[in-house]
């Protein structure tokens, strides 16, 4: 059965809820609680969470790796039917993704005052490039901050009581 097949399509509140799902399991692993899903014709495609700290990869963002994985899924790079769903708004990297798969659109939950990309730091979807997907912010956005908050204050208790962070840096 493909993905197309699994039932009625889903709205846009029960995609985030899927990407949300996906945070928590970021979380999970100790990974900075970011999740995300690429659906089409509101089934889902794909779904992934970060992974930049088990998997030690700098690109191991969920949306790189929802894109690659929904690549992979439909058998093209050309996402144009594509929306991107995501708990937190996109870095530059994720955003140059985005532009390069073609996705039509991007729903993301919480700003990211420090690396957004969709108007938090810089607006890299209002550049003239050869592609610009429709953006929307804000959607559960209050579940997407409540989470990342949760996270990285139970990170600041853990390294105030001289705990190690739940990733070793790696020997160079």
């Amino acid at each position: 059965m493909s993905p197309m097949d699994a039932g009625p399509p889903l709205n846009d509140e029960q995609l985030m809820a899927a990407a949300l799902a996906e945070a928590r399991a970021a979380a999970a692993l100790g990974e900075v609680p970011v999740g995300a899903v690429v659906a089409r014709d509101g089934h889902i495609i794909a779904r992934a969470h970060n992974t930049r700290e088990t998997g030690r990869n700098a690109t191991h963002h969920a949306e790189l790796l929802a894109i690659d994985a929904a690549c992979k899924a439909l058998g093209g790079w050309r996402l144009w039917q594509c929306e991107l769903f995501v708990t937190l708004e996109p870095c530059p990297m994720c955003a140059g993704a985005i532009v390069n798969s073609r996705i039509k659109r991007v729903v993301y939950g919480a700003k990211d005052e420090k690396a957004g990309c969709c108007g938090s730091v810089i607006d890299l979807f209002a550049l003239p490039f050869n592609h610009r997907p429709r953006v929307e912010g804000g959607l559960m956005a209050a579940e997407s901050t409540a989470l990342l908050g949760a996270f990285f204050a139970q990170l600041r208790e853990k390294l105030r009581k001289g705990e190690k962070k739940p990733w070793k840096k790696p020997q160079l």
